[in-house]
């Protein structure tokens, strides 16, 4: 599609909410790839995520945060991670809060709310997006739009399903007749900002997370340590898996390096499909009792340690 540059429009979109609200698996769909991983642990968004969407004359960028929460005064991780979320809003023109309706409306929904009356830029949009709706009563459902429109004074919302993809055509009709007259600031195809290495590490990441959540906590961190390109198309990948206990390490490797090999296969399955080439993934698990406190590790995501 060629867009005349007289009549194109672009703008910055934030999704926001608090921690396994549906955010990364809408930017996932309106994407129409994986962009930002998804899994059942909290906090496993760690770092802003750019991704680009084309509707009709408009470009938008999304910007997906990790989610917001009450941050452990003593954790680092948790403060520079609610920190990074925050930040995230700053030069967006629309705001985007999504809410989980199948469960009860916790108090990190409350802090946001409490935030954005303190924040509030008469020149941002605030828009509320009710996700998973398809777990919910329609009486039920009401009830929630109505409490939390009585709470913030949004100026549309949105009901839908982000895993089925029902209701996010109009959410991004809305974004597109919302953001402001201006070129496009990137080529049409351009879909992330996002460094293939640190995508690739993600992918690694949510693996873990999916195939051991209930094991292993979240401290734990995977990094690409080295990528070779080949003249054939094929992609050599080395990461590292950063835990902090020697106990976790057993958990990860599995008998025999059964839970290791699991790993890396399904995340070598999906790495080929994102690159659409052969992937030789090799994955090494170090144990670094300090490596929540090494300022490199945070480097890697863009979050600021001392936040």
């Amino acid at each position: 599609m060629t867009v005349d540059s007289q009549e194109q429009k672009f703008g910055f979109v934030a999704l926001i909410g608090e921690p396994n609200a549906g955010k990364s698996t809408l930017l996932n769909k309106i994407i129409g790839m994986k962009v930002s991983i998804v899994s059942p642990k909290v906090q496993t968004t760690r770092t802003r995520v750019l991704a680009v969407a084309v509707q009709d004359q408009s470009q938008i960028v999304f910007v997906d945060t990790p989610g917001i929460f009450e941050a452990d005064k003593k954790n680092k991780m948790e403060r520079a991670i609610v920190a990074s979320a925050w930040e995230g809003i700053a030069d967006t023109e629309i705001i985007v809060l999504l809410v989980d309706v199948s469960k009860k409306i916790g108090h990190s929904t409350q802090l946001i709310l409490d935030r954005l009356k303190e924040d509030k830029d008469s020149n941002k949009r605030y828009i509320l997006v009710l996700n998973k709706i398809d777990r919910i009563k329609r009486d039920a459902l009401l009830d929630i739009s109505l409490k939390l429109n009585e709470s913030y004074d949004f100026e549309a919302t949105f009901m839908l399903s982000a895993l089925k993809g029902s209701g996010v055509e109009d959410l991004m009709d809305y974004l597109a007749k919302n953001v402001s007259i201006g070129a496009w600031h990137y080529p049409e195809d351009h879909l992330t900002d996002m460094p293939m290495r640190l995508m690739a590490a993600e992918v690694t990441r949510e693996k873990l997370f999916r195939l051991l959540h209930q094991e292993i906590p979240y401290a734990l961190t995977v990094e690409t340590e080295n990528w070779e390109n080949f003249d054939n198309g094929d992609i050599k990948i080395d990461q590292t898996i950063f835990i902090n206990r020697e106990a976790h390490k057993k958990i990860i490797l599995g008998k025999g390096g059964s839970m290791i090999k699991k790993i890396g296969q399904q995340s070598r399955e999906e790495l080929e499909k994102l690159f659409e080439t052969t992937i030789h993934l090799k994955l090494f698990v170090k144990v670094s009792e300090d490596w929540m406190d090494d300022e490199d590790r945070y480097s890697v995501w863009g979050l600021n340690l001392n936040a």
